[in-house]
């Protein structure tokens, strides 16, 4: 017997389902740099789908300047949704079929992100809103990812068992923070080469890519996976 689809499909945002790393990166280079520091890809690769505050805090530790988290917590949040709305906001390659593909077969989808409402809704603006039921950003959950939170808010706001989900992530700290909700979770690393041993420890299953995800696929998961 096939098995059913999931209640739900979860998925993160920011080098997920659009390519905004490289924006990140650019915006994060820039201000580093007019602190007097130098940002590497390695600084970058160690903020992927994580809070705000950790990425405003290491960008502080690597300048020489006595710089006010704050101050550049305000200037990161206004450049980025510059730059986002500049555009242009570009998908990952899979990422706009998955989304149509599940919206046909009349499952909800959730845009479950660590990044602040600002960033989240000049995504959305770009790339468009009718594609979720619900969205949650970092700024509706007491804590963000890795934390369970987000992923348990998206399930409630949905009204579907978390543990019949299929939560998307390409990141350690997302998925993280899927798998300890509950959620069955598919990671697509956007960060390379990492240990077998530590994508096994928090997905079920590992794609390189979107393209390779479709309904047989999230079918299968919900069959095979234990949360």
């Amino acid at each position: 017997m096939t098995a059913a689809l999931p209640a739900a499909v979860l998925l993160d945002m920011d080098g997920l389902l659009v390519d905004t790393e490289r924006i990140w990166f650019e915006v994060e280079s820039a201000i580093v740099s007019d602190l007097g520091g130098a940002w590497t890809d390695e600084d970058h690769d160690l903020l992927v789908g994580g809070p705000l505050e950790r990425a405003v805090a290491h960008m502080v530790a690597t300048t020489p300047a006595a710089a006010d988290p704050a101050d550049v917590t305000e200037r990161l949040l206004r450049e980025m949704v510059a730059a986002l709305r500049r555009g242009p906001v570009e998908w990952m390659p899979g990422a706009k079929l998955l989304l149509a593909t599940i919206a046909d077969a009349g499952v909800p989808a959730a845009l479950v992100s660590s990044s602040r409402r600002p960033i989240v809704d000049a995504v959305l603006d770009a790339i468009g809103r009718e594609s979720f039921q619900v969205t949650v950003s970092g700024d509706d959950v007491t804590h963000t990812k890795p934390s369970p939170d987000p992923y348990l808010h998206a399930a409630a706001l949905l009204g579907v068992d978390v543990r019949r989900c299929v939560a998307v992530e390409d990141s350690l700290t997302g998925a993280t923070s899927a798998r300890s909700a509950g959620c069955v979770t598919v990671l697509v690393p956007s960060v390379p080469d990492l240990p077998a041993e530590v994508l096994a420890r928090v997905a079920h299953r590992c794609l390189d890519t979107l393209t390779e995800l479709d309904l047989a696929g999230l079918s299968d998961l919900m069959g095979s996976a234990s949360p």
